[in-house]
Parts: C-alpha cells; structure tokens; sequence
C-alpha cells in the first residue's frame, strides 16, 4: 500500500509526541510505500528553526519519494470539493488541505494525518477519502 502523511503527522513525529497517527506512522516504515507532497515537504521545511534541524529532516526524508500535488486539473477539482462542502456549512480552513485530499481522493491514496478538516470530505461520499478516519484512528 501506498501512503500520503499530512504535515500534522510529521510535526508530531519530530517533536516526538506519541499520538495516534504517529505510532501508525512508526508502524508503515519499512512496510509500506510513505509518499511526501511537495507542499507537505515546504510546510515542514518553512518550519525548520535552525541548520541543525534542517539537516535532520532533510536526512529523515531522503528516504521518501516527492510526489507533486497540484497541476490545473488538481487546482479545478480542488476548488470544486471545496465549493461542495462550503455548500453544506463546511469550510476548509487552508487551501493547502484542501489539495492534498483532492490529491489522494484523485490517486486513490490514504492520507495519514492529525487534522480534524480531512474529516470533511467523508460528507462528499467519496469512498477514497474513507480510508483518512481508518488511517487517523488505528
């Protein structure tokens, strides 16, 4: 199985917090296929305070493959799902999220996350975006 793990888990995982989705995380390494968006990747890195940590996580992810998550058919549908749950009294509080979920729904790859807005997108009735709450709460 391919997996795409959200920004909030990788916060937790540095810090070392022992939630959840970063035990799952732990779990997954070796086992499965961890795929990093690029804009997950410049969320952590715009969060690196010194060199020092900045070595540290680019050293963390030279393991993982780069996958690119948005393009105009992306950025389309993004804003589409976007307008569907706004419709129903749902806002999505950052873009960025709204991408990566379109980006997993579109490739059909589970999200590990920590981040209550992923929820969301069950109410569209896609099944892909299912497999978020199982990854979030095993």
């Amino acid at each position: 199985m391919t997996i795409l793990v959200d920004t909030s888990v990788w916060v937790d995982f540095f810090r070392g917090n022992s939630t959840a989705p970063v035990i799952r995380l732990k779990a997954l390494v070796g086992r499965e296929e961890i795929l990093l968006g690029d804009l997950i990747l410049a969320e952590l890195l715009q969060g690196v305070k010194d060199d020092q940590d900045l070595k540290r996580v680019n050293a963390s992810f030279s393991a993982y493959r780069v996958v690119p998550l948005v393009g105009e058919a992306m950025a389309r549908q993004s804003a589409l799902y976007y307008r569907q749950l706004r419709e129903r009294g749902i806002t999505i509080r950052k873009t960025i999220d709204c991408l990566i979920a379109t980006w997993c729904i579109r490739n059909h790859v589970p999200l590990l996350h920590n981040d209550r807005d992923f929820h969301s997108f069950v109410s569209l009735g896609l099944k892909e975006v299912l497999e978020f709450k199982a990854l979030s709460e095993n």
